[in-house]
């Protein structure tokens, strides 16, 4: 075939690992591995793009599909048709897509997208679109989900079904035209994907070869249902799927991530009431799906209101309990097993997507080799995945590399998508590389000492210290609770990238600074690569029997700006480490330290007392460019990214907060760098 042609002509130039040039001691990253898949990746856009092989696209709406419970699940079915309007009848492979969104919403965008020319006349707008002038970038960024072909993913793509495939898109138990109650992730739900997955294989329109498509719930289901390990399941592509739910984005440290989660679910619990009209006109109202919906109008909104109200530890229902204890139901249905995957995986995610931290961890547990599994990590947002994708230097668009996913492990298409990556990365600070793993192996930890010592870099900072080689002190800082958290990449990050349209709050970490302590290096002498999670380590002191602390690592350029790298939050009282699930480095020091965040183990502090806090960042990979400086800010307070528990917050007071900078008990960040910064 001309795939087999073309891999055998462009194999040789593709380099799995991440090339290096040596200067001294300095070691740079190049992208020598095209990102863009050259020649082979304009081969898959051009057959992502090409004439279909079947001009039609037929629907059969709210498919009955039976589980073993009885409950009934609804589906809408696109099968290709042929240039006679006929539904073709040869057996095709099957990718299915189980949204919680409703399949209303997956019809409306997939018609809006099935308009003639629509498609393309508003990619190409938006591929140009740019209100960075007036400060407005990030929206920009966000409407280039539709050329970078993340819209496509969220919803039936008919560019797909017209080259010789059927798509299956059903709701999740208990939303859209589904019956039951919903689950969020659930045993019985995860039980319904293999169920679904099983039905679609034994259906005359399939051939028996499953695949599993969709964006961020319908991504996690992906994962989950590989996890079983159903037969007919042959690959999935999975785009911003989250592992570790509890520490991606419900209480990430402890703290209810309250700019996602309360309007997620409000959205969800709106969307699953809205009734089948259809069938009402028609008299075949489905009286059992209005039955379950009013047992259960606005499920797991108890949670968030206990949460919010219930005033001390004690007083905490067990239902809220189950979120904070090890072995519950709840915990465990929201803590995956991604080593439990056997086949191939595409996983995209984003340096400041809600489920950053999960994403690299999902690739790295997945028990496959490279090219079976594929990882790329954008500087994206949970709304906006593949935005820029498409573009030059940057890799194909996102249905471009599903659809050549997809031919490769449902069709045996020798295309040449397992020599892809196998980790492709949008390098913060640069620009787009391949790696053959990550974190980058030439990355290695090194302590940085938090200092009082002005840096002379962030006056308008709570205070202004200093990163050093050697411990620094006596003296003890002090932070208190501040409000500007409301301007900052990590609201951004919570509110799915809404609050990105600013280009002043989400691209430049100086207003939140205004709340925090900063810590500055000296500018690197040369590029200088950070790849990998960070963990910061403070020598604490209390008023109160708990607080929060949250910090971000960032990139200062010479001119002021201050660029969020990455950033984690920790409710002090929940700091106790998993030592089974927490990683170190060579030193002996954590890089990411994996707190328990269970009430069992809590810790309340004694006040006045020095207590250790390690607070892991998430996972990241950036340079710094000549002339920039390495910054850790330290703030006492993270809303919206965060909200401690009711309980948890009466006991701080937000009383402000101390790090005692001892040279005996030493304030760092552990920070994984390559390069030689002149430090």
């Amino acid at each position: 075939m001309k795939f087999r042609r073309l891999r055998g002509r462009v194999l040789g130039a593709l380099v799995l690992a991440t090339a290096t040039v040596t200067v001294g001691a300095l070691v740079t990253p190049l992208a020598t591995a095209d990102p863009d898949a050259g020649a082979m990746g304009a081969a898959w856009t051009g057959t992502q793009d090409a004439a279909p092989l079947y001009p039609g696209v037929h629907i059969d709406w709210d498919v009955p599909i039976t589980m073993s419970d009885g409950t009934v699940l609804k589906a809408n079915v696109y099968r290709p048709m042929d240039g006679a309007g006929h539904i073709v009848d040869t057996p095709l492979p099957t990718v299915v897509n189980l949204t919680p969104y409703t399949k209303l919403v997956s019809m409306i965008a997939d018609s809006a997208l099935s308009i003639p020319g629509l498609a393309e006349v508003l990619s190409n707008f938006l591929q140009g679109f740019d209100l960075s002038g007036i400060g407005m970038g990030g929206l920009s960024d966000l409407l280039k989900v539709v050329p970078g072909g993340g819209a496509r993913l969220f919803t039936a793509d008919r560019k797909l079904i017209q080259s010789g495939y059927t798509q299956v898109v059903a709701d999740v138990r208990g939303t859209g035209f589904s019956e039951g109650v919903w689950q969020v992730f659930q045993e019985r739900e995860q039980l319904d994907s293999v169920e679904v997955i099983d039905w679609a294989s034994k259906q005359p329109w399939s051939d028996g070869k499953v695949g599993m498509s969709g964006i961020s719930y319908s991504a996690i289901n992906q994962v989950q249902a590989a996890e079983h390990q159903p037969p007919a399941l042959k690959a999935i592509f999975p785009v911003e799927p989250g592992s570790d739910l509890v520490r991606d984005v419900l209480a990430t440290g402890g703290a209810l991530g309250f700019g996602f989660i309360p309007p997620w679910l409000l959205g969800v619990d709106s969307l699953k009431l809205i009734p089948d009209l259809t069938a009402l006109v028609s008299g075949n109202f489905d009286w059992k799906w209005l039955s379950d919906r009013l047992q259960s109008p606005l499920t797991f909104f108890d949670y968030i209101i206990q949460a919010l109200t219930v005033q001390s530890i004690p007083e905490i229902p067990d239902n809220l309990k189950s979120i904070l204890e090890p072995d519950s139901a709840l915990r465990s249905g929201w803590q995956g097993h991604p080593d439990r995957v056997k086949v191939p995986t595409f996983v995209y995610g984003g340096w400041h997507d809600i489920f950053t931290y999960s994403e690299p961890r999902i690739y790295n547990a997945i028990d496959l080799p490279p090219g079976q599994k594929q990882l790329i990590m954008g500087d994206t947002y949970h709304a906006d995945p593949g935005s820029g994708f498409g573009a030059p230097g940057a890799p194909p668009r996102l249905d471009v590399l599903q659809r050549a996913w997809f031919d490769k492990w449902l069709k045996g298409i020798d295309n040449g998508i397992d020599s892809y990556g196998p980790v492709t990365l949008f390098q913060q600070g640069g620009s787009w590389t391949t790696s053959g793993e990550f974190p980058r192996k030439e990355a290695d930890y090194r302590r940085l000492y938090f200092s009082g010592a002005p840096s002379g870099t962030a006056a308008a900072s709570v205070h202004d210290g200093s990163l050093t080689a050697d411990p620094a002190g006596p003296e003890r800082l002090t932070v208190g609770a501040g409000v500007m958290s409301v301007c900052s990449r990590d609201s951004a990050q919570i509110t799915a990238g809404v609050t990105a349209i600013l280009d002043g709050c989400a691209k430049d970490a100086r207003p939140m600074e205004l709340n925090g302590l900063t810590f500055t290096g000296q500018p690197v002498a040369e590029p200088t690569l950070i790849s990998g999670p960070v963990n910061v380590h403070l020598n604490s002191v209390l008023d109160a029997t708990d607080g929060y602390w949250s910090a971000t690592l960032n990139d200062v350029a010479p001119d002021g700006k201050s660029t969020v790298l990455t950033s984690g939050q920790l409710t002090a009282s929940l700091r106790k480490v998993d030592e089974a699930k927490a990683t170190r480095s060579a030193n002996g020091d954590y890089t990411d330290p994996y707190p328990l965040l269970t009430l069992v183990d809590r810790e309340p502090l004694v006040p006045g007392q020095p207590t250790t806090i390690d607070l892991g960042l998430t996972a990241t990979d950036a340079v710094l460019q000549p002339g920039h400086r390495l910054r850790v800010d330290v703030f006492a307070f993270n809303f919206p990214r965060g909200l401690p528990l009711r309980p948890m917050l009466n006991e701080s007071q937000l009383l402000p907060q101390h790090i005692d900078l001892n040279p005996n008990a030493p304030s760092w960040v552990n920070v994984p760098i390559a390069g030689n910064p002149g430090w």
